[in-house]
């Protein structure tokens, strides 16, 4: 580490009298400075100035548009997002295209291909770089080269930090062949602003820059922004062993003068948390700010950490969790005082062990937004008459400052893809958003819906368990980071209403200067804990669950147990008998138990969707009623359908279902799904 650390003061040294000047733009920049920009935790408390912008070119679906003449959005849900593109220029797609100076952050894809795609700076004829779009990604092709910055997370999506700087144009084109879904996040400077030319055949100090920032981040954990400049600087550490009262609250520290939080340790002892999923959400950690009333931390203990529900073992670089260890390295700047408490509201105390460093600053207080940190549910969820119904609110903030990163708690115990939701960033007024995203995986930096947990400095997803239905995910906006001048309005598309159910609760950070307006309050304990628990699946009384039916014969195609719980409807059982492959007049019998004889209501209930067929059941040879189409747009239960009254022996009977055509508007898949079969006694 402390190789690392080494390399990265060579980094920063260049770029401190950059920023000594307060509001005034740095007149250069060069491509250690902006490579330096990678890891910089401190130089996101700088607020930012007039002119700079952070924005995304990607495939969202251009069907999405506002229309100014009824302030209204229209099909603000389109999810064709593999393929949108500016324009085509005979057989080149223009992917992206901005005006300098500036500089591309992050290169993102689901599926880079083996068409190329061309990068033309600053007006050049000839591309700056000319690859197929894979060989950004695979480590061949210098600069690409640098694992941590260039990488695949297990869970398939395709990731590149190298910055490609320009100074008057960028203008980025995709032959046949690129590939599906991409991704272009980018800075524009202030106008005065000089950077360089971004080239593939870096000198020695660019590429040791890459080499040193690679190595930092493949660590994955950050480390105190105070230690990277050694001794200009002393440090100070506050370490305290904290017992928590129930229903009290524990002050950690009430720090004065001119200063900054550089590094937050949190050491617990799992075993004396007891449940620690909610344990950790009914502890708060709040942090005020030079004697304001309202703090600007307030967030549960687990979840400020970057993951939840629980302790789930990660490094990042701001932010991450051990077993017994919980660490932050956001830095947190302050002009007169911060006053730190925790507050428990769990049935027992609770013992933290935390250990606080604090530096003096060496920018202009003047120049330096306050870090907020905020946990929500559904807050702030924008008027649905405008049409933005499918976007749930990330942060809505107002006045200076920049937005740098999220973790997201997805609760979505039924299962089924929840995350097709594209962010959205409304910078300053904007009313259409210059970041517009292609799916939540994406700006995770996964693709594909992958369940896998990976780990990465910048991006994680820490939790994904099927059983419970919960998934964490975070990202952090470094280099990206997103300034804002009056105000921001971030979101992501939720596909899956809280009813299904699916909720989501959210923890931003960013920084806001003094005097700009932070929305979010506290959550009270009941809206914190007891909402996500493992679903019971529902099971009818009297019934016979169609998966549960032996088979005694079939014609055609394959049966089996299918899982029903990712659609919207009730199962019993959350599973249903599921029939695929046949064709009109295959057959499929099966064996129904009857204890004792006598008259019966058969009643059953089917499964409807755009694939399925019209199916005649059968009962021991004999129709039962007419023939039931089993269309419909989307994947439905039928509800219980009445079959008729029949007169049974003890023993086994015959229950046939023959395929006999699809509706005209079906997909002709011809399927059928028996969710259950009941025998009611007849009065």
């Amino acid at each position: 580490m402390r190789t690392v650390l080494a390399l990265l003061l060579c980094l920063v040294a260049g770029n401190v009298a950059h920023a000594a000047t307060p509001n005034a733009a740095p007149a250069r920049l060069t491509y250690v400075d902006l490579v330096r920009r990678l890891t910089d935790l401190e130089g996101l408390a700088t607020l930012p100035l007039p002119g700079e912008k952070t924005a995304q070119w990607s495939s969202y679906d251009r069907a999405s548009v506002y229309d100014p003449a009824t302030n209204k959005y229209v099909n603000w849900n389109a999810n064709g997002d593999g393929g949108g593109i500016i324009r085509h220029e005979g057989d080149e797609s223009v992917l992206a295209e901005m005006d300098g100076p500036g500089c591309i952050w992050r290169i993102w894809s689901a599926t880079p291909g083996d068409g190329h795609v061309k990068i033309y700076l600053d007006g050049a004829t000839e591309p700056t770089v000319d690859l197929p779009f894979k060989a950004y990604f695979d480590h061949r092709n210098a600069p690409f080269v640098y694992p941590a910055l260039v990488h695949t997370t297990t869970a398939n999506g395709w990731n590149s930090y190298v910055p490609v700087p320009y100074q008057k144009s960028c203008k980025i084109v995709a032959d046949k062949g690129w590939g599906n879904y991409y991704q272009f996040t980018y800075t524009t400077f202030p106008a005065n602003t000089v950077v360089p030319t971004f080239t593939r055949n870096l000198g020695v100090p660019e590429q040791a820059a890459l080499a040193a920032a690679d190595k930092f981040l493949s660590s994955g954990v950050g480390t105190d922004p105070a230690t990277i400049y050694g001794g200009r600087r002393r440090e100070r550490q506050v370490t305290q062993n904290l017992i928590v009262p129930v229903n009290r609250v524990a002050a950690l520290a009430d720090l004065r003068g001119a200063r900054a939080i550089t590094s937050l340790h949190v050491r617990v002892n799992p075993a004396a948390l007891g449940e620690a999923t909610d344990t950790l959400r009914q502890v708060v950690m709040s942090i005020r700010w030079d004697g304001e009333t309202t703090p600007s931390v307030w967030v549960p203990l687990g979840d400020f950490f970057g993951t939840a529900p629980g302790i789930n073992v990660y490094k990042s670089v701001p932010l991450g969790m051990s077993d017994n260890e919980f660490y932050s390295y956001w830095y947190m700047p302050f002009g007169r005082r911060a006053h730190i408490e925790f507050l428990n509201e769990s049935k027992q105390p609770i013992a933290l062990q935390v250990s606080l460093t604090h530096a003096p600053l060496i920018r202009p207080i003047s120049t330096l937004g306050r870090f907020h940190a905020k946990w929500h549910r559904d807050a702030l969820l924008p008027d649905p008459a405008t049409g933005r119904t499918i976007d749930w609110t990330l942060l809505q903030t107002q006045g200076q400052g920049r937005f740098c990163g999220v973790m997201l708690h997805v609760w979505n115990p039924r299962s089924g893809w929840w995350g097709e939701g594209d962010e959205k960033f409304f910078v300053d007024g904007e009313k259409f958003p210059s970041t517009f995203g292609t799916g939540s995986e994406d700006y995770f930096g996964y693709a594909w819906s992958s369940p896998k947990l990976f780990y990465h400095a910048l991006h994680n997803q820490t939790h994904s368990d099927p059983k419970t239905g919960n998934i964490s995910d975070n990202r952090w906006h470094i280099a990206d980071n997103i300034p804002f001048h009056t105000s921001f309005d971030g979101s992501i598309e939720k596909y899956f209403p809280n009813a299904r159910p699916t909720l989501y609760a959210a923890t931003t950070y960013w920084y806001l200067a003094p005097g700009g307006r932070d929305p979010y309050g506290p959550v009270p304990l009941e809206q914190r804990v007891g909402y996500y628990k493992p679903l019971t699946p529902l099971h009818l009384p009297g019934v016979t669950e169609g998966e549960a039916l032996r088979i005694a014969s079939k014609t055609g195609g394959n049966t089996s147990e299918q899982d029903m719980s990712g659609f919207n409807g009730q199962w019993s059982g959350f599973s249903q008998l599921w029939w695929r492959e046949a064709k009109p007049g295959d057959k499929l019998t099966l064996i129904v138990p009857v204890a004792n004889a006598g008259k019966y209501q058969l009643k059953t209930q089917l499964t409807k969707a755009r694939d399925y067929g019209i199916v005649q059941l059968y009962l021991d040879d004999q129709k039962l009623g007419a023939p039931i189409d089993c269309y419909n747009p989307t994947v439905v239960p039928t509800g219980e359908l009445p079959l008729g009254t029949v007169d049974l022996t003890a023993g086994e009977h015959k229950l046939t279902a023959e395929i006999v055509g699809a509706n005209e508007k079906a997909d002709k898949a011809y399927l059928f799904g028996l969710d259950y079969i009941k025998l009611e006694p007849a009065k």
